[in-house]
């Protein structure tokens, strides 16, 4: 009990109650003298450094007061105390301090309008009139008291309550002599209910690994980046036409160390560069490395979204990662999950005691499908959280892009649920998520110029990558789920049905233009009992990896940028499981490495064939030969730039066409510069020779002219106009040079388990 002299300020300080304790603690005026107080549990004395000027303790309490001349203080004074340990401490008085944040920054955030709210909220080293220490910032509007507890207060959330900004509901507390690797939390209070939460930093930069959750606070020196080159070229860089070939990867399961460890963000630079580069690849995406709690929610249920996961290395660890990839010609995106979080104790979930973050009507702020929350997208701190949030991946890591998950989740208000609360006009449309995906992407594209934001977005909303200012989303590319969901059905038939299907093939031109669209294979076709893409491909061993092969040729040669979730390229035989690593170890066998140099070909063929990118979203680079005979399963089809014409030609049945006619655009000499059935890449090799193929003077398929070609089976085969023999070209024709002929590149990379 306390002694009833002491009054409703004291009383609430020696509660953990108080919502501005600069009030009552640190120097005040009282009267001609100057008073300090300091509240300290279990201490057993204080004494002002300065002056050695020894404090009294208020009776029955922790709190010590000082009265004296105010000259006999310096502009900021220290305490010395002993704990009952009898362990002596020295520091600044943090109440000695004045307000840090500006009125301005506050006035910004509560708008929404705070694009680097990062550099304000938080934990960040700073001096304060010569005085090092960190200033920690943190929105909790529903709280009464919040306290910075850590691992230099003993946990103890009544010894730094921190002082609440007018109703900006923003607490702040500059703690003078702390330094970078500071553990911490916020201790918060709510104010109705009195209940008490330890919360990790929204906006922490660095947490410890799990299962632990202690946010830390960062050196923050500038990192010393090397990519400038790269920076300016994609400042101007015409992305549109020019190539694009992901390779998506899960860090923790690509590869690790000899004892199962995870590797470092920089070894895995290294690694993933030297594979990335061989293969061919312009990108990687990086599935969510976002700090999580939980190993097999491969990130997409983020718990520290300002602080890549501690399990590979520090931030700056991470900086290294993407500056290394810069200086290699590799681009780096992130995946983003703005859409939803996870409702751990420690997170965003009932932050201060009440839904924050998230919406109050579960109908609205649940996701049933993933037991997760909701952002309220109308809250103008909650939006800036994660505007902010995309600004700082993106200027503080130099990103490249973001993919932004879960899209079609945000846009409907009865996504996945049969319980659901209209829009203010009856509709389904989730009216505030629309404003804030179309503001996400007019500030990013605003201050990042050549940065990408993808969306994973799987049904017909319209305009997801038209600008805003003409009633879109704004998005830069969409992933084309369509495409994908109709060509790995159509692939998983038996060959003897696939005639029936022949529309799922060809639909996908219909809306080809539509948006600008990205053909995903990506890890969500690999797992949850869906197989791996090799075990999607019907038929025997020979089959399948033929199959694998026809529908690699048919993706890259199909209007759209590129991406392949890791093992899909060399014939992964399980279900990714990302609580090991992928099956290196096949690649001890023929079929798997040839399948991943066709890859490997593939890549370098759309890379550097313009015909192949130009106009990914322009139908002057798409015109069907013939599009129409189901009954033999063939596809023929024409890809254009301003300077080249390729055709190709694909059998989806595993019977060989010889003597096959199709039409071509113009006449000359045509070159057969990828055969999938190649024996270099595990086919049966056949097809139609190293030699030139010469037009004929016959109208056919609505062309000018046409060529007697040879179809090889479960194969497609990708034919140059006008392409006379030149050194270097992509790959092997046919016949017998695919035989004897050695390659004259260099071997595939073959990366192994480490033993």
């Amino acid at each position: 009990m306390t002694s009833p002299k002491i009054n409703q300020h004291l009383r609430k300080i020696l509660e953990a109650r108080h919502h501005d304790p600069f009030s009552v603690l640190g120097r005040h005026k009282h009267g001609k003298q100057t008073v300090v107080r300091a509240h300290i549990p279990n201490c057993a004395q204080i004494t002002i450094a300065e002056g050695e000027h020894s404090m009294q303790r208020i009776p029955d309490t922790d709190i010590f007061e000082w009265r004296g001349d105010a000259g006999q203080l310096p502009e900021h004074y220290r305490l010395i105390w002993r704990d009952k340990d009898h362990h002596e401490h020295i520091t600044h008085d943090p109440y000695d301090f004045p307000p840090q944040l500006s009125d301005f920054d506050l006035h910004l955030f509560g708008e929404g309008k705070h694009w680097h709210a990062y550099r304000i909220l938080g934990a960040h080293p700073k001096v304060v009139d010569d005085v090092a220490g960190v200033l920690f910032a943190v929105w909790a509007p529903n709280a009464e008291r919040v306290s910075v507890a850590g691992n230099f207060n003993r946990w103890d959330g009544r010894i730094h309550p921190m002082r609440v900004r007018g109703d900006s509901g923003v607490w702040e507390l500059f703690i003078p002599d702390l330094e970078p690797g500071t553990l911490y939390k916020f201790e918060i209070r709510n104010r109705n209910s009195g209940d008490i939460f330890l919360k990790s930093d929204p906006y922490g930069q660095a947490f410890e690994q799990r299962p632990q959750t202690a946010s830390i606070v960062v050196d923050e020196s500038p990192f010393n980046w090397h990519d400038q080159d790269w920076m300016a070229k994609r400042e101007t860089a015409d992305w549109l036409h020019a190539p694009l070939s992901i390779y998506e990867v899960h860090l923790g399961s690509w590869q690790r160390g000899y004892e199962g460890e995870f590797l470092n963000y920089r070894e895995l630079a290294k690694r993933l560069v030297d594979y990335v580069q061989e293969m061919g690849f312009t990108h990687i995406e990086l599935m969510p490395i976002t700090e999580h709690p939980y190993d097999p929610s491969w990130g997409y249920q983020t718990t520290g979204y300002y602080a890549p996961t501690s399990r590979f290395g520090s931030p700056e660890d991470f900086h290294w990662f993407v500056d290394y990839c810069h200086r290699h010609g590799i681009g780096v995106f992130l995946d983003w999950v703005p859409a939803h979080f996870p409702k751990d104790a420690h997170g965003l979930a009932w932050f201060d005691g009440e839904p924050l973050y998230e919406h109050a009507d579960t109908r609205r702020g649940e996701h049933l499908d993933w037991s997760t929350l909701i952002y309220n997208y109308s809250r103008h701190e909650v939006k800036n959280f994660l505007l902010s949030n995309a600004l700082y991946w993106l200027e503080e890591f130099h990103l490249d892009g973001l993919r932004v998950d879960a899209v079609a989740s945000m846009l409907y208000l009865d996504y996945s649920r049969e319980e659901w609360v209209p829009n203010e006009y009856g509709g389904r449309e989730n009216l505030e998520a629309i404003e804030f995906m179309r503001e996400l992407n007019t500030v990013v594209h605003g201050e990042c110029p050549g940065i990408l934001v993808m969306a994973e977005e799987s049904t017909a909303w319209p305009q997801v990558t038209q600008p805003t200012y003409l009633g879109g989303l704004g998005f830069s590319l969409k992933w084309n789920m369509g495409w994908m969901n109709d060509t790995l059905k159509y692939m998983s038939l038996d060959p003897i049905y696939r005639h029936y299907h022949q529309g799922e093939l060809t639909f996908s031109m219909i809306y080809a233009f539509t948006e600008n669209f990205l053909l995903p294979f990506s890890h969500d076709e690999v797992v949850h009992g869906k197989g791996s893409m090799l075990n999607k491909m019907p038929g025997d061993e020979w089959q399948r990896f033929a199959n694998l092969r026809l529908l690699y040729t048919y993706m890259f040669t199909h209007p759209g940028k590129k991406l392949l979730f890791m093992g899909t390229e060399f014939g992964q035989g399980t279900e990714w499981d990302a609580s090991g690593i992928l099956d290196w170890y096949v690649l001890d066998y023929a079929f798997h490495q040839k399948l991943q140099r066709l890859v490997k070909d593939l890549n370098r063929l759309y890379t550097g064939h313009p015909a192949l990118h130009q106009y990914d979203f322009d139908d002057l680079g798409f015109e069907w030969i013939d599009c129409n005979d189901a009954q033999n399963s063939v596809l023929v089809y024409q890809r254009k730039s301003d300077d080249e014409v390729m055709v190709i030609a694909l059998n989806f049945t595993p019977t060989p066409r010889a003597g096959y006619r199709i039409g071509v655009p113009r006449p000359g000499a045509y070159l057969e510069i990828i055969n999938s059935d190649s024996d270099y890449y595990g086919g049966s090799n056949l097809g139609n020779g190293p030699g030139l193929l010469m037009a004929e003077d016959q109208e056919w398929m609505n062309n000018p002219c046409s060529l007697t070609v040879t179809l090889p089976p479960l194969a497609g085969i990708i034919l140059k106009a006008e392409g006379p023999v030149k050194e270097g070209r992509v790959g092997k024709p046919m016949a017998e040079k695919a035989i004897t002929e050695k390659p004259k590149t260099k071997p595939p990379v073959r990366l192994k388990a480490p033993k």
